[in-house]
C-alpha cells in the first residue's frame, strides 16, 4: 500500500503543555519542526480539559463563597443564580483564546501543524491519520521524535458500566447539569478541586477516599485548614472508605461503599471517578521502535530525557511523575537543548504541586512526610497567618507557611504553604530551594508590607530565633 511521505527535522508527538513548548524551542533553535496533536487545536489535556478550564470555574465557586461570607463583614448579596450555560462560555471561551493563541504561535514560529493521530511505523517513521472525514494517511519521515502524549483519567474496569452518569475529570468539567447529590470517588486534588466547584454550584458533594487522609503524599498540617473548610462545605468526606460497586437506575447511581461509619449503600445523580491518572502510551505502536515502558506504562528515559530508542525522546506526564504540566514545559525547554547539542539535563529540584482548592495549598522540595520515610533531620518550622496583617485584613487566617530546613547548613530544602493564594506564593519557595538559599536570604530579604509573601520572610526569621510578630519563649 502506498502512502504520501513528508520529511521533517523533528517531529513532537502530542501538542500539550510539553509538546507545544518543545515544538516552538526546537524551532527557537532553527530546527525544521511537525507538531502532531490529535485535538483541532493544540493544547493538550492541560489547555482544552484539564488546568485552565478548571480554574476558570474555581474561579466563579471562589466568588460565589466569598459572596456569601461577605455577611460576616456587613455585605450581604441576594443569593446567586447560576446559568449553567453561560459558564460553560466562560470556560470554553478562555479556552478559545488561549488555544488560538498557541495557533498563532506555531505559525509565526514555522511549526508545521497537523491535526491527527500518529502511530509509530519504526524508529524514524510515523502514520498520521488526519482529523477530517476522510481519514485520509500520510507517513511522516523524522530525524528525531519527541514523545509528548502525556496521560488520560484511570477508570478501572468496575467502574466502566457504560452510564455517562459516571464521569471522569472530563466529563465532570463539560458541567452537564448540576446534579442534586454528587459522589466523587478520590481524594485526590483532581477530586477535591471538582467538588469544590459543584459544592459551590449548588450540589451536595460526598468525597470517599480509600487511604486515610485526603490528598495523600501532602503533610497533614499543610491538609488540616482545607480539611476543617471542606468539612462545611461537603455533605459528607470518608475516609478509609471503598466503593465497591456501582449499579444505574433510573433513581440514579447506587454505591455500595465499605469503611467505618458509612452508610453501605447511597444513590447519587451522579458520580466522579477522580482516582488518579495513566500515561498515554498505548496504541501509539511504540512495540515497532526500541523505546522501553516501565511496569505502569511509562516511557523510560534518562536525564535527557532520552528513551532507549536513539531516535525518540520523550517528555511529560508519558515519560513519568509527578504528572503536571508545568513539569512537562520545563522538559520542553531541557528537550530541545539536548537536540541542539548543549549540554543539559533535567536536574530541578524543587517542582511546585498546587491544589486549587480554598484553601490552596502548594509545596515544593523536600516535605516533613518525606523526610521521615527517609530518616532526614530537619528543622521544621510554621508561621501561623493569624499572626500576619494581610491575612487579617482578608478574614483568611486559617492558613500556614511551612520551611523544611537543614538544621546544620540552615539550607532552605522545602517550603509548604496552605491559605489563600498560596499557588502565587510557591514560586519564592521554588527559587528558594533551586538556589540553595539559607533561611538568612528570606529573612533578610524585604517583602512587601502588608502582604501574604510575608510570612516566608517571617517564617525564616522563626528560624533563625523570633519572627516579628509571633514569639515563642525559648525552653529552659
Amino acid at each position: 500500500m502506498s502512502h504520501d511521505v513528508i520529511e521533517t527535522e523533528i517531529a513532537v508527538i502530542g501538542g500539550g503543555p510539553g509538546g507545544y513548548p518543545a515544538a516552538f524551542a526546537c524551532a527557537d533553535h532553527g530546527m525544521k519542526v511537525t507538531l502532531i496533536d490529535e485535538g483541532i487545536k493544540p493544547g493538550g489535556v492541560c489547555l482544552h480539559r484539564g488546568c485552565i478550564p478548571s480554574k476558570a470555574l474555581l474561579h466563579v465557586a471562589k466568588l460565589i463563597r466569598e459572596a456569601h461570607e461577605a455577611a460576616e463583614w456587613g455585605v450581604t448579596f441576594s443569593k446567586p443564580k447560576i446559568d449553567i450555560d453561560k459558564l460553560r462560555e466562560f470556560k470554553a471561551s478562555v479556552v478559545g483564546k488561549l488555544t488560538g493563541g498557541v495557533v498563532e504561535l506555531s505559525k509565526a514560529r514555522g511549526v508545521d501543524l497537523i491535526a491527527g493521530r500518529a502511530v509509530f511505523v519504526d524508529s524514524n517513521t510515523v502514520e498520521i491519520t488526519y482529523n477530517d472525514k476522510a481519514k485520509k494517511t500520510t507517513r511522516l519521515k523524522f530525524k528525531q521524535a519527541i514523545l509528548a502524549t502525556g496521560s488520560l483519567p484511570a477508570m478501572p474496569a468496575i467502574f466502566d458500566i457504560g452510564d455517562d452518569r459516571v464521569m471522569d475529570s472530563t466529563g465532570a468539567l463539560n458541567l452537564p447539569d448540576i446534579p442534586k447529590k454528587l459522589l466523587v470517588v478520590g481524594g485526590g486534588y483532581i477530586g477535591l478541586e471538582m467538588g469544590t466547584v459543584y459544592s459551590a454550584i449548588g450540589s451536595e458533594v460526598t468525597v470517599v477516599e480509600m487511604t486515610s487522609g485526603l490528598l495523600p503524599g501532602c503533610d497533614r498540617d499543610l491538609v488540616m485548614p482545607l480539611k476543617k473548610r471542606l468539612d462545611q462545605q461537603f455533605a459528607g468526606i470518608h475516609l478509609n472508605t471503598k466503593v465497591e460497586k456501582l449499579t444505574a437506575s433510573k433513581k440514579g447511581i447506587t454505591a455500595e461503599l465499605t469503611g467505618e461509619g458509612v452508610e453501605p449503600q447511597q444513590t447519587f445523580d451522579r458520580v466522579l471517578i477522580a482516582i488518579g491518572r495513566r500515561p498515554n502510551s498505548r496504541n501509539l505502536g511504540l512495540e515497532n521502535t526500541k523505546v522501553e515502558l516501565d511496569d505502569k506504562g511509562f516511557v523510560k528515559i534518562n536525564k535527557k530525557l532520552q528513551t532507549s530508542d536513539p531516535s525518540i525522546l520523550a517528555i511529560g506526564d508519558v515519560a513519568g511523575e509527578p504528572m503536571l504540566a508545568h513539569k512537562a514545559t520545563r522538559e520542553a525547554k531541557v528537550v530541545a537543548e539536548v537536540l541542539a547539542g548543549e549540554k543539559a539535563e533535567f536536574d530541578n529540584i524543587a517542582i511546585p504541586a498546587v491544589v486549587f482548592t480554598d484553601p490552596e495549598i502548594a509545596w515544593c522540595g523536600l516535605t516533613e512526610t518525606q523526610a521521615k520515610a527517609a530518616g532526614i533531620e530537619i528543622k521544621s518550622v510554621r508561621f501561623p497567618w493569624a499572626a500576619s496583617g494581610r491575612a487579617q485584613t482578608l478574614a483568611r487566617t486559617e492558613g500556614v507557611t511551612k520551611l523544611i530546613i537543614d538544621p546544620k547548613t540552615e539550607r532552605i530544602l522545602g517550603v509548604g504553604v496552605v491559605g489563600a493564594g498560596a499557588g502565587e506564593m510557591i514560586g519564592e519557595g521554588v527559587l528558594a530551594v533551586e538556589t540553595a538559599a539559607v533561611a538568612r536570604d528570606l529573612a533578610d530579604t524585604i517583602h512587601a508590607h502588608p502582604t501574604l509573601s510575608e510570612t516566608l520572610m517571617e517564617a525564616a526569621e522563626a528560624a533563625l530565633g523570633q519572627a516579628t510578630h509571633i514569639y515563642r519563649p525559648k525552653r529552659s
